[in-house]
């Protein structure tokens, strides 16, 4: 039998933390302000009327509730079943959403069917994120956008910061193998003692002029401690974890059948879109 492309530990751990943080509290203005950064390239106005297309890696259905007002029929596709009865349960007024209990590596979707894809902050928690790709390619028909999140491999950050996260990542290694209960915990007090001092520290300075671009964790700087609390488990509670270079992901969407790659040129890094070549 073939080995699945999927890690099931960290797949049972984004359905608990789904469960735990169901974005039900995240308030409208600041679920606006994050839909944009990453969709902020993504070319809904050049989409045909009634696009159908489909969302991998759906998690709480957190990004389709905002995708579905503007499409005509979305695919939301995870493989954890507790986060797809979170999706189901958040997206229940909308009719034209589909659920599909499925991995990258069964898309259950007709090659070259769909009109649009996207998969933010999923396939770097897959252990051939190349082959994932490509998976998600053969869905798309020729000229479809793909829109894409992968963490970074901190190359545009000095060696300080890099050296940083390196510590932190020790940290992860040691958080993400621990019972869900004390995961959820010790990620709660990371939140509370590293996140919200940092982030706040980050908006005082913001306010008198100084430049914060550099300093950790300044992108939670306007995030409620919601989002903190849920990203500090993302971040920390999650088993497998790979980091891409700019160069690395354009490589790897080229290969796997995309053109007119472009980036977000700011955070969240890297977020990138490309069409499916013809």
């Amino acid at each position: 039998m073939p080995q699945r492309n999927l890690d099931l530990p960290t797949v049972e751990g984004f359905g608990r933390e789904w469960r735990a943080f169901d974005q039900s509290n995240l308030a409208e203005s600041e679920y606006d302000e994050l839909f944009e950064r990453y969709f902020s390239i993504f070319p809904f106005d050049a989409l045909p009327p009634h696009a159908e297309g489909f969302d991998l890696g759906c998690g709480s259905g957190r990004w389709a509730s905002g995708v579905a007002r503007r499409v005509g029929l979305l695919h939301c596709i995870d493989p954890a079943e507790d986060a797809l009865a979170v999706a189901r349960a958040r997206l229940c007024d909308m009719q034209n959403v589909r659920f599909h209990l499925a991995a990258a590596d069964e898309i259950p979707l007709p090659p070259a069917s769909q009109d649009f894809g996207y998969s933010l902050g999923v396939l770097h928690h897959i252990p051939d994120t190349r082959k994932a790709l490509a998976d998600c390619a053969a869905a798309l028909k020729p000229g479809a956008p793909f829109l894409l999140y992968l963490y970074y491999a901190l190359e545009n950050r000095p060696l300080w910061f890099r050296a940083l996260w390196m510590a932190t990542n020790a940290v992860r290694s040691g958080v993400c193998r621990l019972p869900f209960a004390a995961r959820k915990a010790v990620t709660e007090a990371i939140a509370a003692m590293v996140y919200w001092p940092l982030a706040r520290s980050a908006a005082l300075l913001e306010r008198v002029g100084a430049d914060v671009s550099t300093l950790p964790l300044n992108d939670y700087r306007r995030s409620s401690f919601y989002t903190m609390r849920t990203d500090s488990l993302d971040r920390f509670g999650t088993r497998l974890e790979q980091r891409f270079t700019r160069s690395e992901i354009e490589e790897m969407m080229s290969s796997a059948g995309f053109e007119n790659i472009r980036f977000r040129e700011s955070s969240p890094y890297w977020v990138a879109c490309g069409e499916k070549k013809s």
